[in-house]
């Protein structure tokens, strides 16, 4: 059996949603890495109201200085433009512990988020929820 010793991801821009589709474990490298390329890929929302879809697989933990990470790249993502998120938690022996974490990390930055374990309603939810939040023209 191979243990990964290093996490990787993919990031995807569909419409109004930011999805990541994540494997872990992340460290702090991987963290920074990954900060860098949201802040980048947000730019093409153009200041209009967005979503995140995050698919973590396996059993990703995150260390408190992890943690703390998220915490702030979740702060900047709110200033530009993130009304949700919906974290998705596939193939997962420690399905509570992450959920665990995940609640403190989105809590405390007081942003509208569901943690599910299927793909599709996430999407669905994250999907309807940031449409009724767009301006009408």
């Amino acid at each position: 059996m191979q243990v990964a010793t290093k996490g990787s991801y993919h990031i995807d821009i569909q419409e109004n949603i930011l999805e990541v589709d994540a494997h872990g474990p992340f460290d702090s490298d991987i963290i920074e890495q990954y900060n860098n390329e949201i802040k980048s890929a947000i730019g093409n929302f153009n200041k209009l109201p967005w979503g995140s879809l995050v698919v973590y697989h396996g059993n990703v933990l995150f260390s408190s200085d992890t943690e703390q990470s998220l915490s702030e790249v979740i702060k900047y993502r709110i200033k530009h433009g993130m009304i949700a998120n919906a974290s998705v938690i596939l193939d997962s022996h420690n399905t509570d512990l992450q959920q665990m974490q995940l609640h403190r990390v989105y809590q405390e930055s007081k942003l509208p988020f569901h943690v599910f374990s299927n793909i599709d309603h996430a999407k669905d939810w994250l999907v309807d929820y940031v449409e009724q939040q767009r301006p009408k023209n």
